[in-house]
């Protein structure tokens, strides 16, 4: 980028703040006290984000005399589901390609289940009364190069032949008619699978929903270990345990208690930018009347969104993975990726080059090899787990909160039927060859994105053994 370009980028992030714009609300709730004492329950669920909320959530519904207790270690929302796009898709795979690779023979049942469980989000908001900007809006993939284009193209001929309807192929002129950028070149446009939301007020929202019902919370209170204990477990928190006969671990990006599942996921840190709110001359200039959630086909690709006051969110890009897996409250600010963000936006649209950045944030989620969750029982089945959600967690949390509390119970569902629900992702190797392969990989993919999306010799590998990295 041109000096006075990058100056007028430099500019425009120069006075963000160093926080998530969707945690930084007047309506944040107050934090609950932390546990002090002991605890005895018949579900205890670790963890306060999506995860957690939506497991503490539908034990209620599924049993409403059922005790549950939640416990999270700082408050509830405040990591990756604070943080996050606020894009809920119904895609439990990572996107239809990543399940038509992993898992053809299922995937019009994993789609079906997506989609239900898209609607029962959906349902759960309108009866909680959970304000959370919810828009039922779709996603436009959007493609910025040649080869995306015809990527596009083939697979949109792919969806007809698997019987999806409901996604668009749109030419250059009319992706530019629904959001206006002279980069893109065309689009798919996904117009019932994904929705936009305010991620933290879904948190606070459950929340509030989960104390109606009858669920104890406690906030501040990480849990320490898990043991046995008599016919159930027991979890240590700073200042008491809580005893449960079943356990459902809800802690994804933070190492799990059963230390057996950690080298199956890696934490990422991912990075947002936010705009001021755009005037309405400035809007005007855009586009973008039908507020879909968009994001580019590179492989280093931008997601961006709207959000209910016509702000810009414009996120992803760069995917730090730090060596040995560090999870640290100094790796949210990263200035040379919020530059180069800034950066890459203005390239997007040129006709906000006045715009300014209110917020500028990051944080860490978990992800394996094989980018979509898996799950699992330890402890002669008394504990539940799910992880490895990869960025796409707002929706697919839901259906993984289902499948813990179907295997806690020893039932066989539709869902814990599911090959994907059965098998599990390659574990990451130990360092340095964790950080090596991460790193190489990335390199890979840049030159893919640089070289008319070839994959080299590297690439072509990690898609034989069934891994990668996204950003």
């Amino acid at each position: 980028m041109a000096p006075a370009a990058m100056r007028t980028a430099a500019r425009s992030i120069a006075g963000a703040k160093p926080v998530s714009y969707w945690l930084d609300d007047p309506d944040r709730p107050q934090a609950l006290p932390a546990l002090t004492g002991d605890e005895h329950t018949g579900l205890l669920v670790v963890g306060g984000g999506y995860s957690g909320l939506w497991t503490a959530l539908l034990a209620k519904e599924r049993d409403p005399d059922r005790d549950v207790v939640l416990i999270e270690a700082r408050e509830v929302g405040w990591a990756a589901s604070g943080r996050n796009g606020g894009f809920c898709a119904a895609s439990l795979t990572h996107g239809l390609a990543n399940g038509v690779e992993r898992w053809p023979g299922e995937i019009a049942k994993l789609e079906e289940l997506g989609h239900r469980n898209l609607d029962a989000i959906e349902a759960a908001v309108a009866r909680y009364g959970i304000d959370c900007a919810f828009e039922r809006t779709g996603e436009i993939d959007v493609a910025t190069e040649p080869h995306q284009l015809a990527e596009l193209r083939e697979w949109h001929e792919e969806i007809q032949k698997l019987g999806i309807t409901g996604v668009d192929l749109l030419d250059r002129d009319a992706v530019r008619a629904e959001v206006d950028s002279p980069t893109f070149l065309g689009g798919l446009w996904d117009r019932r699978g994904v929705a936009m939301l305010h991620p933290a007020r879904l948190a606070w929202g459950l929340k509030r929903a989960c104390r109606e019902l009858g669920v104890r919370m406690y906030e501040h209170t990480p849990g320490l270990d898990l043991v046995r204990a008599g016919s159930g477990m027991a979890v240590r928190t700073p200042y008491g345990r809580v005893f449960a006969r079943r356990v459902a671990l809800g802690t994804n990006v933070f190492p799990s208690l059963v230390r057996r599942v950690r080298p199956y996921t890696v934490p990422v840190y991912d990075y947002a930018l936010m705009t001021e709110p755009l005037t309405p001359e400035q809007l005007a200039s855009v586009g973008w009347g039908n507020r879909q959630g968009l994001g580019d086909s590179a492989n280093q690709f931008h997601y961006f969104r709207l959000s209910s006051d016509n702000r810009i969110l414009w996120g992803g890009y760069d995917a730090i993975y730090p060596y040995g897996g560090r999870i640290s409250a100094e790796l949210d600010q990263r200035p040379e990726t919020f530059l180069k963000l800034a950066e890459q936006f203005l390239t997007c649209f040129p006709q906000l080059s006045g715009v300014r950045f209110s917020h500028a944030w990051g944080g860490a989620i978990d992800t394996c090899s094989r980018f979509t969750a898996f799950f699992g029982t330890a402890h002669r089945g008394r504990v539940a787990y799910a992880a490895g959600y990869t960025g796409l967690g707002v929706g697919s949390t839901r259906f993984g909160a289902d499948v813990m509390l179907d295997l806690l119970a020893g039932r066989e569902t539709e869902r814990t039927r599911l090959e994907m629900v059965r098998s599990r992702p390659m574990p990451f190797p130990p360092e340095p060859f964790a950080w090596a392969g991460i790193e190489m990989t990335k390199r890979s993919l840049a030159r893919a994105d640089a070289n008319g999306g070839h994959r080299d010799l590297w690439l072509r590998t990690m898609d034989r053994l069934g891994l990668g990295f996204d950003s």
